[in-house]
């Protein structure tokens, strides 16, 4: 099967039936932009129920570069990887000051958006612009590799240039849009990580991963790191109908608010110790349960704790909110467990 078969293939299956997502119904560039933000690293099944929510609160690229970014991590939550809603407001504010607030129909200048990389310019730009533009995501990457039967270390430069320049020269010119759309497809229901489906891939015939028997071994990726695991002791500090909440500065969650927290110490006094440090005085309460969360490279194993304060001290880049106070402000899904019995304490008070 040549490049042409391949690609009018690939075009006539994805043509016959495919997965109904809201931001295929639309040609927009900012919805399609802000789609495809959500959906790095993201599931499409997830991602479908905070689109039209977000895009109702948001509908424009001046809403959305407008907004406060506290309002905005708010909207965000649950999505996780907080640090792709800040770029998708700085790239907002810079196409609403440079381009008039249309995104620009042009490769090199989506390129160079914040938070907007290789893959992400080529779907905006095939999908709502028409251009030739290839769009490399996990999917098409893991499609092409079983295709050719690429058997090198995908992760490495070299590699990702000689798949890059295959994908670009497999999009049509009359249809880019529907072809990045099919090849993400084809990855995600059919040429799964797991268990594919070759029987029923329409460009089975050509694949050379599947006719060497090699398909599910492929792409070969560079072994990951082990997580790294991080024992932390959660404090929940009341002090009468309110909580202690702090805004993290770092990169992780940076800009979201969570509860002060204590690395690798449970004992009572100790916490009591650390929260003194903040200027704190507090009286240990209870253990009220354990929560763990898994980040790219960390997992959190948390110990959740209650603390009773004897007044409400200031606290750097801390806040003492009421229960619905706390219902508004952005939280990590890291920190869900500990919000819900906080909000459970507070509504007893």
């Amino acid at each position: 099967m040549n490049r042409k078969n391949f690609t009018q293939t690939i075009l006539a299956w994805y043509d016959q039936g495919h997965r109904e997502l809201p931001w295929r119904r639309t040609k927009d560039p900012y919805r399609i932009w802000v789609s495809e933000i959500m959906l790095q690293q993201t599931r499409a099944e997830t991602v479908v129920s905070y689109y039209e929510r977000f895009l109702a609160r948001y509908p424009s690229v001046q809403a959305l570069a407008d907004a406060p970014e506290e309002e905005l991590l708010k909207a965000w939550e649950g999505l996780g990887y907080y640090t792709r809603a800040r770029s998708l407001q700085k790239a907002a504010r810079v196409i609403a000051e440079q381009y008039g607030g249309q995104l620009p129909a042009d490769l090199d200048k989506l390129r160079a958006l914040p938070g907007v990389g290789d893959y992400t310019a080529g779907a905006i730009a095939s999908i709502a612009f028409g251009i030739p533009a290839a769009a490399v995501d996990g999917n098409v990457e893991r499609v092409l590799c079983r295709w050719d039967a690429v058997s090198d270390e995908v992760g490495t430069p070299a590699v990702r240039r000689r798949i890059a320049a295959r994908a670009q020269e497999l999009v049509p010119h009359d249809r880019p849009g529907a072809f990045a759309n099919a090849m993400m497809e084809m990855g995600a229901t059919l040429c799964t990580p797991k268990n594919p489906k070759c029987l029923l891939c329409p460009v089975r015939e050509g694949c050379l991963g599947f006719a060497q028997g090699i398909a599910q071994e492929l792409p070969h990726k560079a072994k990951k790191k082990p997580q790294r695991v991080e024992n932390r002791a959660v404090l929940l500090v009341f002090c009468g109908e309110r909580v202690l909440v702090v805004k993290r500065q770092e990169k992780l969650l940076g800009g979201l608010f969570v509860f002060p927290d204590v690395l690798d110490e449970n004992d009572p006094a100790g916490l009591c110790q650390a929260l003194e440090a903040l200027g704190i005085r507090a009286a240990y309460d209870e253990r009220l349960g354990h929560a763990r969360h898994v980040f790219t490279h960390i997992i959190w194993e948390m110990d959740i704790h209650a603390l009773l304060a004897e007044h409400t001290a200031d606290v750097p880049e801390g806040q003492w909110v009421t229960r619905s106070e706390l219902e508004r402000l952005p939280l990590p899904t890291a920190v869900k467990a500990a919000r819900t019995f906080a909000m459970e304490r507070l509504a007893k008070r």
